[in-house]
């Protein structure tokens, strides 16, 4: 019988090794790479505000990306599964000083995990107070 804690945590794992891949510059500059881990349905509501689907966010992360432009740095990481096929992230990012939360929706499917939605909030560091 297999433990569900090993299980979820090599599910968990496998969702953050994922996501750090797509905060990879190597890996946003290719679209193929990107559409390799964005699930077909793939929706995403941006620090912006704007609503991206899965060809307009891997457009846009090429070209962002092509400049060589740094994706900044990443902190809390937090993965938790919420079911046997799906896994949540949360962490912060800070891009010379624009910060952001971020939640990512991860889904199993044919076996590789695949980003299927993904948020990312504003926030003043200054401002946030609480754990």
């Amino acid at each position: 019988m297999t433990d569900p804690h090993t299980t979820a945590d090599t599910d968990a794992d496998a969702a953050v090794e994922a996501e750090l891949k797509l905060l990879d510059p190597e890996v946003r500059r290719s679209p193929r790479r990107v559409q390799e881990l964005l699930h077909p349905e793939f929706v995403e509501i941006g620090a912006s505000g704007r609503v991206w689907d899965r060809e307009a966010i891997t457009a846009l992360l090429a070209g962002e990306h092509a400049s060589g432009d740094p994706t900044g740095t990443v902190s809390r990481m937090k993965a938790v599964r919420l079911a046997p096929d799906t896994v949540h992230l949360t962490y912060d990012t800070d891009h010379n000083g624009r910060r952001a939360h971020r939640s990512s929706l991860w889904r199993r499917a044919g076996g590789a995990w695949l980003l299927y939605f993904h948020q990312g909030t504003p926030y003043d560091a200054d401002a946030v107070t609480g754990g």
